[in-house]
């Protein structure tokens, strides 16, 4: 049962305004269904719309941040829960441990570490636990492209292809999860 979502995403809100929107439409959506979050810990960026869009709905949020962003002055100073750890390392391991699923929204080179490292997992069964893209205007399409390119010429299996959900909307993914 899943009580707690990872969500992995950017430490910047991008250019286009849909960005936030859709973060905070995630948000809301998780706290109509009683979801928890667990994030990246950061105040800024897409992180920092979807921690706020939770705590507005008075969501259960957990804040995982490595000490060295904290150090940077990063960290949302709003959590009633946040951790801090070491190193990048030990932080996605805390949010996988805390987290029954997991969703990217957009993001950058952290976003694409944390997914692909719980992809991993799964695909390794370390974790059973599933994954979601939310393709907020086609963001993820390169990458689904990519995985299908990677499925044709044999470097993922097509079972493997499957762990990764997808959907457009934040209500359509968490059915999908």
């Amino acid at each position: 049962m899943v009580k707690r979502i990872g969500v992995f995403c950017g430490s910047s809100s991008g250019h286009a305004p849909i960005y936030a929107d859709k973060a905070r439409e995630l948000g809301q959506a998780m706290c109509r269904r009683g979801l928890g979050l667990v994030f990246g810990g950061g105040h800024i960026g897409l992180m920092g719309v979807l921690a706020d869009s939770v705590l507005l709905e008075h969501g259960e949020v957990i804040g995982v941040i490595p000490q060295v962003l904290v150090e940077r002055e990063l960290a949302h100073t709003g959590l009633a829960d946040l951790r801090i750890a070491a190193s990048m390392h030990e932080r996605k391991a805390i949010m996988a441990d805390l987290s029954d699923a997991f969703i990217a929204l957009p993001g950058g080179f952290g976003t694409a570490d944390e997914l692909f490292e719980m992809l991993t997992w799964t695909q390794l069964k370390i974790h059973h636990k599933p994954i979601g893209l939310l393709n907020v205007a086609g963001f993820f399409d390169p990458l689904l492209a990519w995985l299908d390119r990677a499925v044709a010429e044999g470097f993922i299996k097509p079972r493997h292809r499957q762990i990764v959900r997808t959907a457009e909307t934040a209500d359509e993914l968490l059915d999908l999860l």
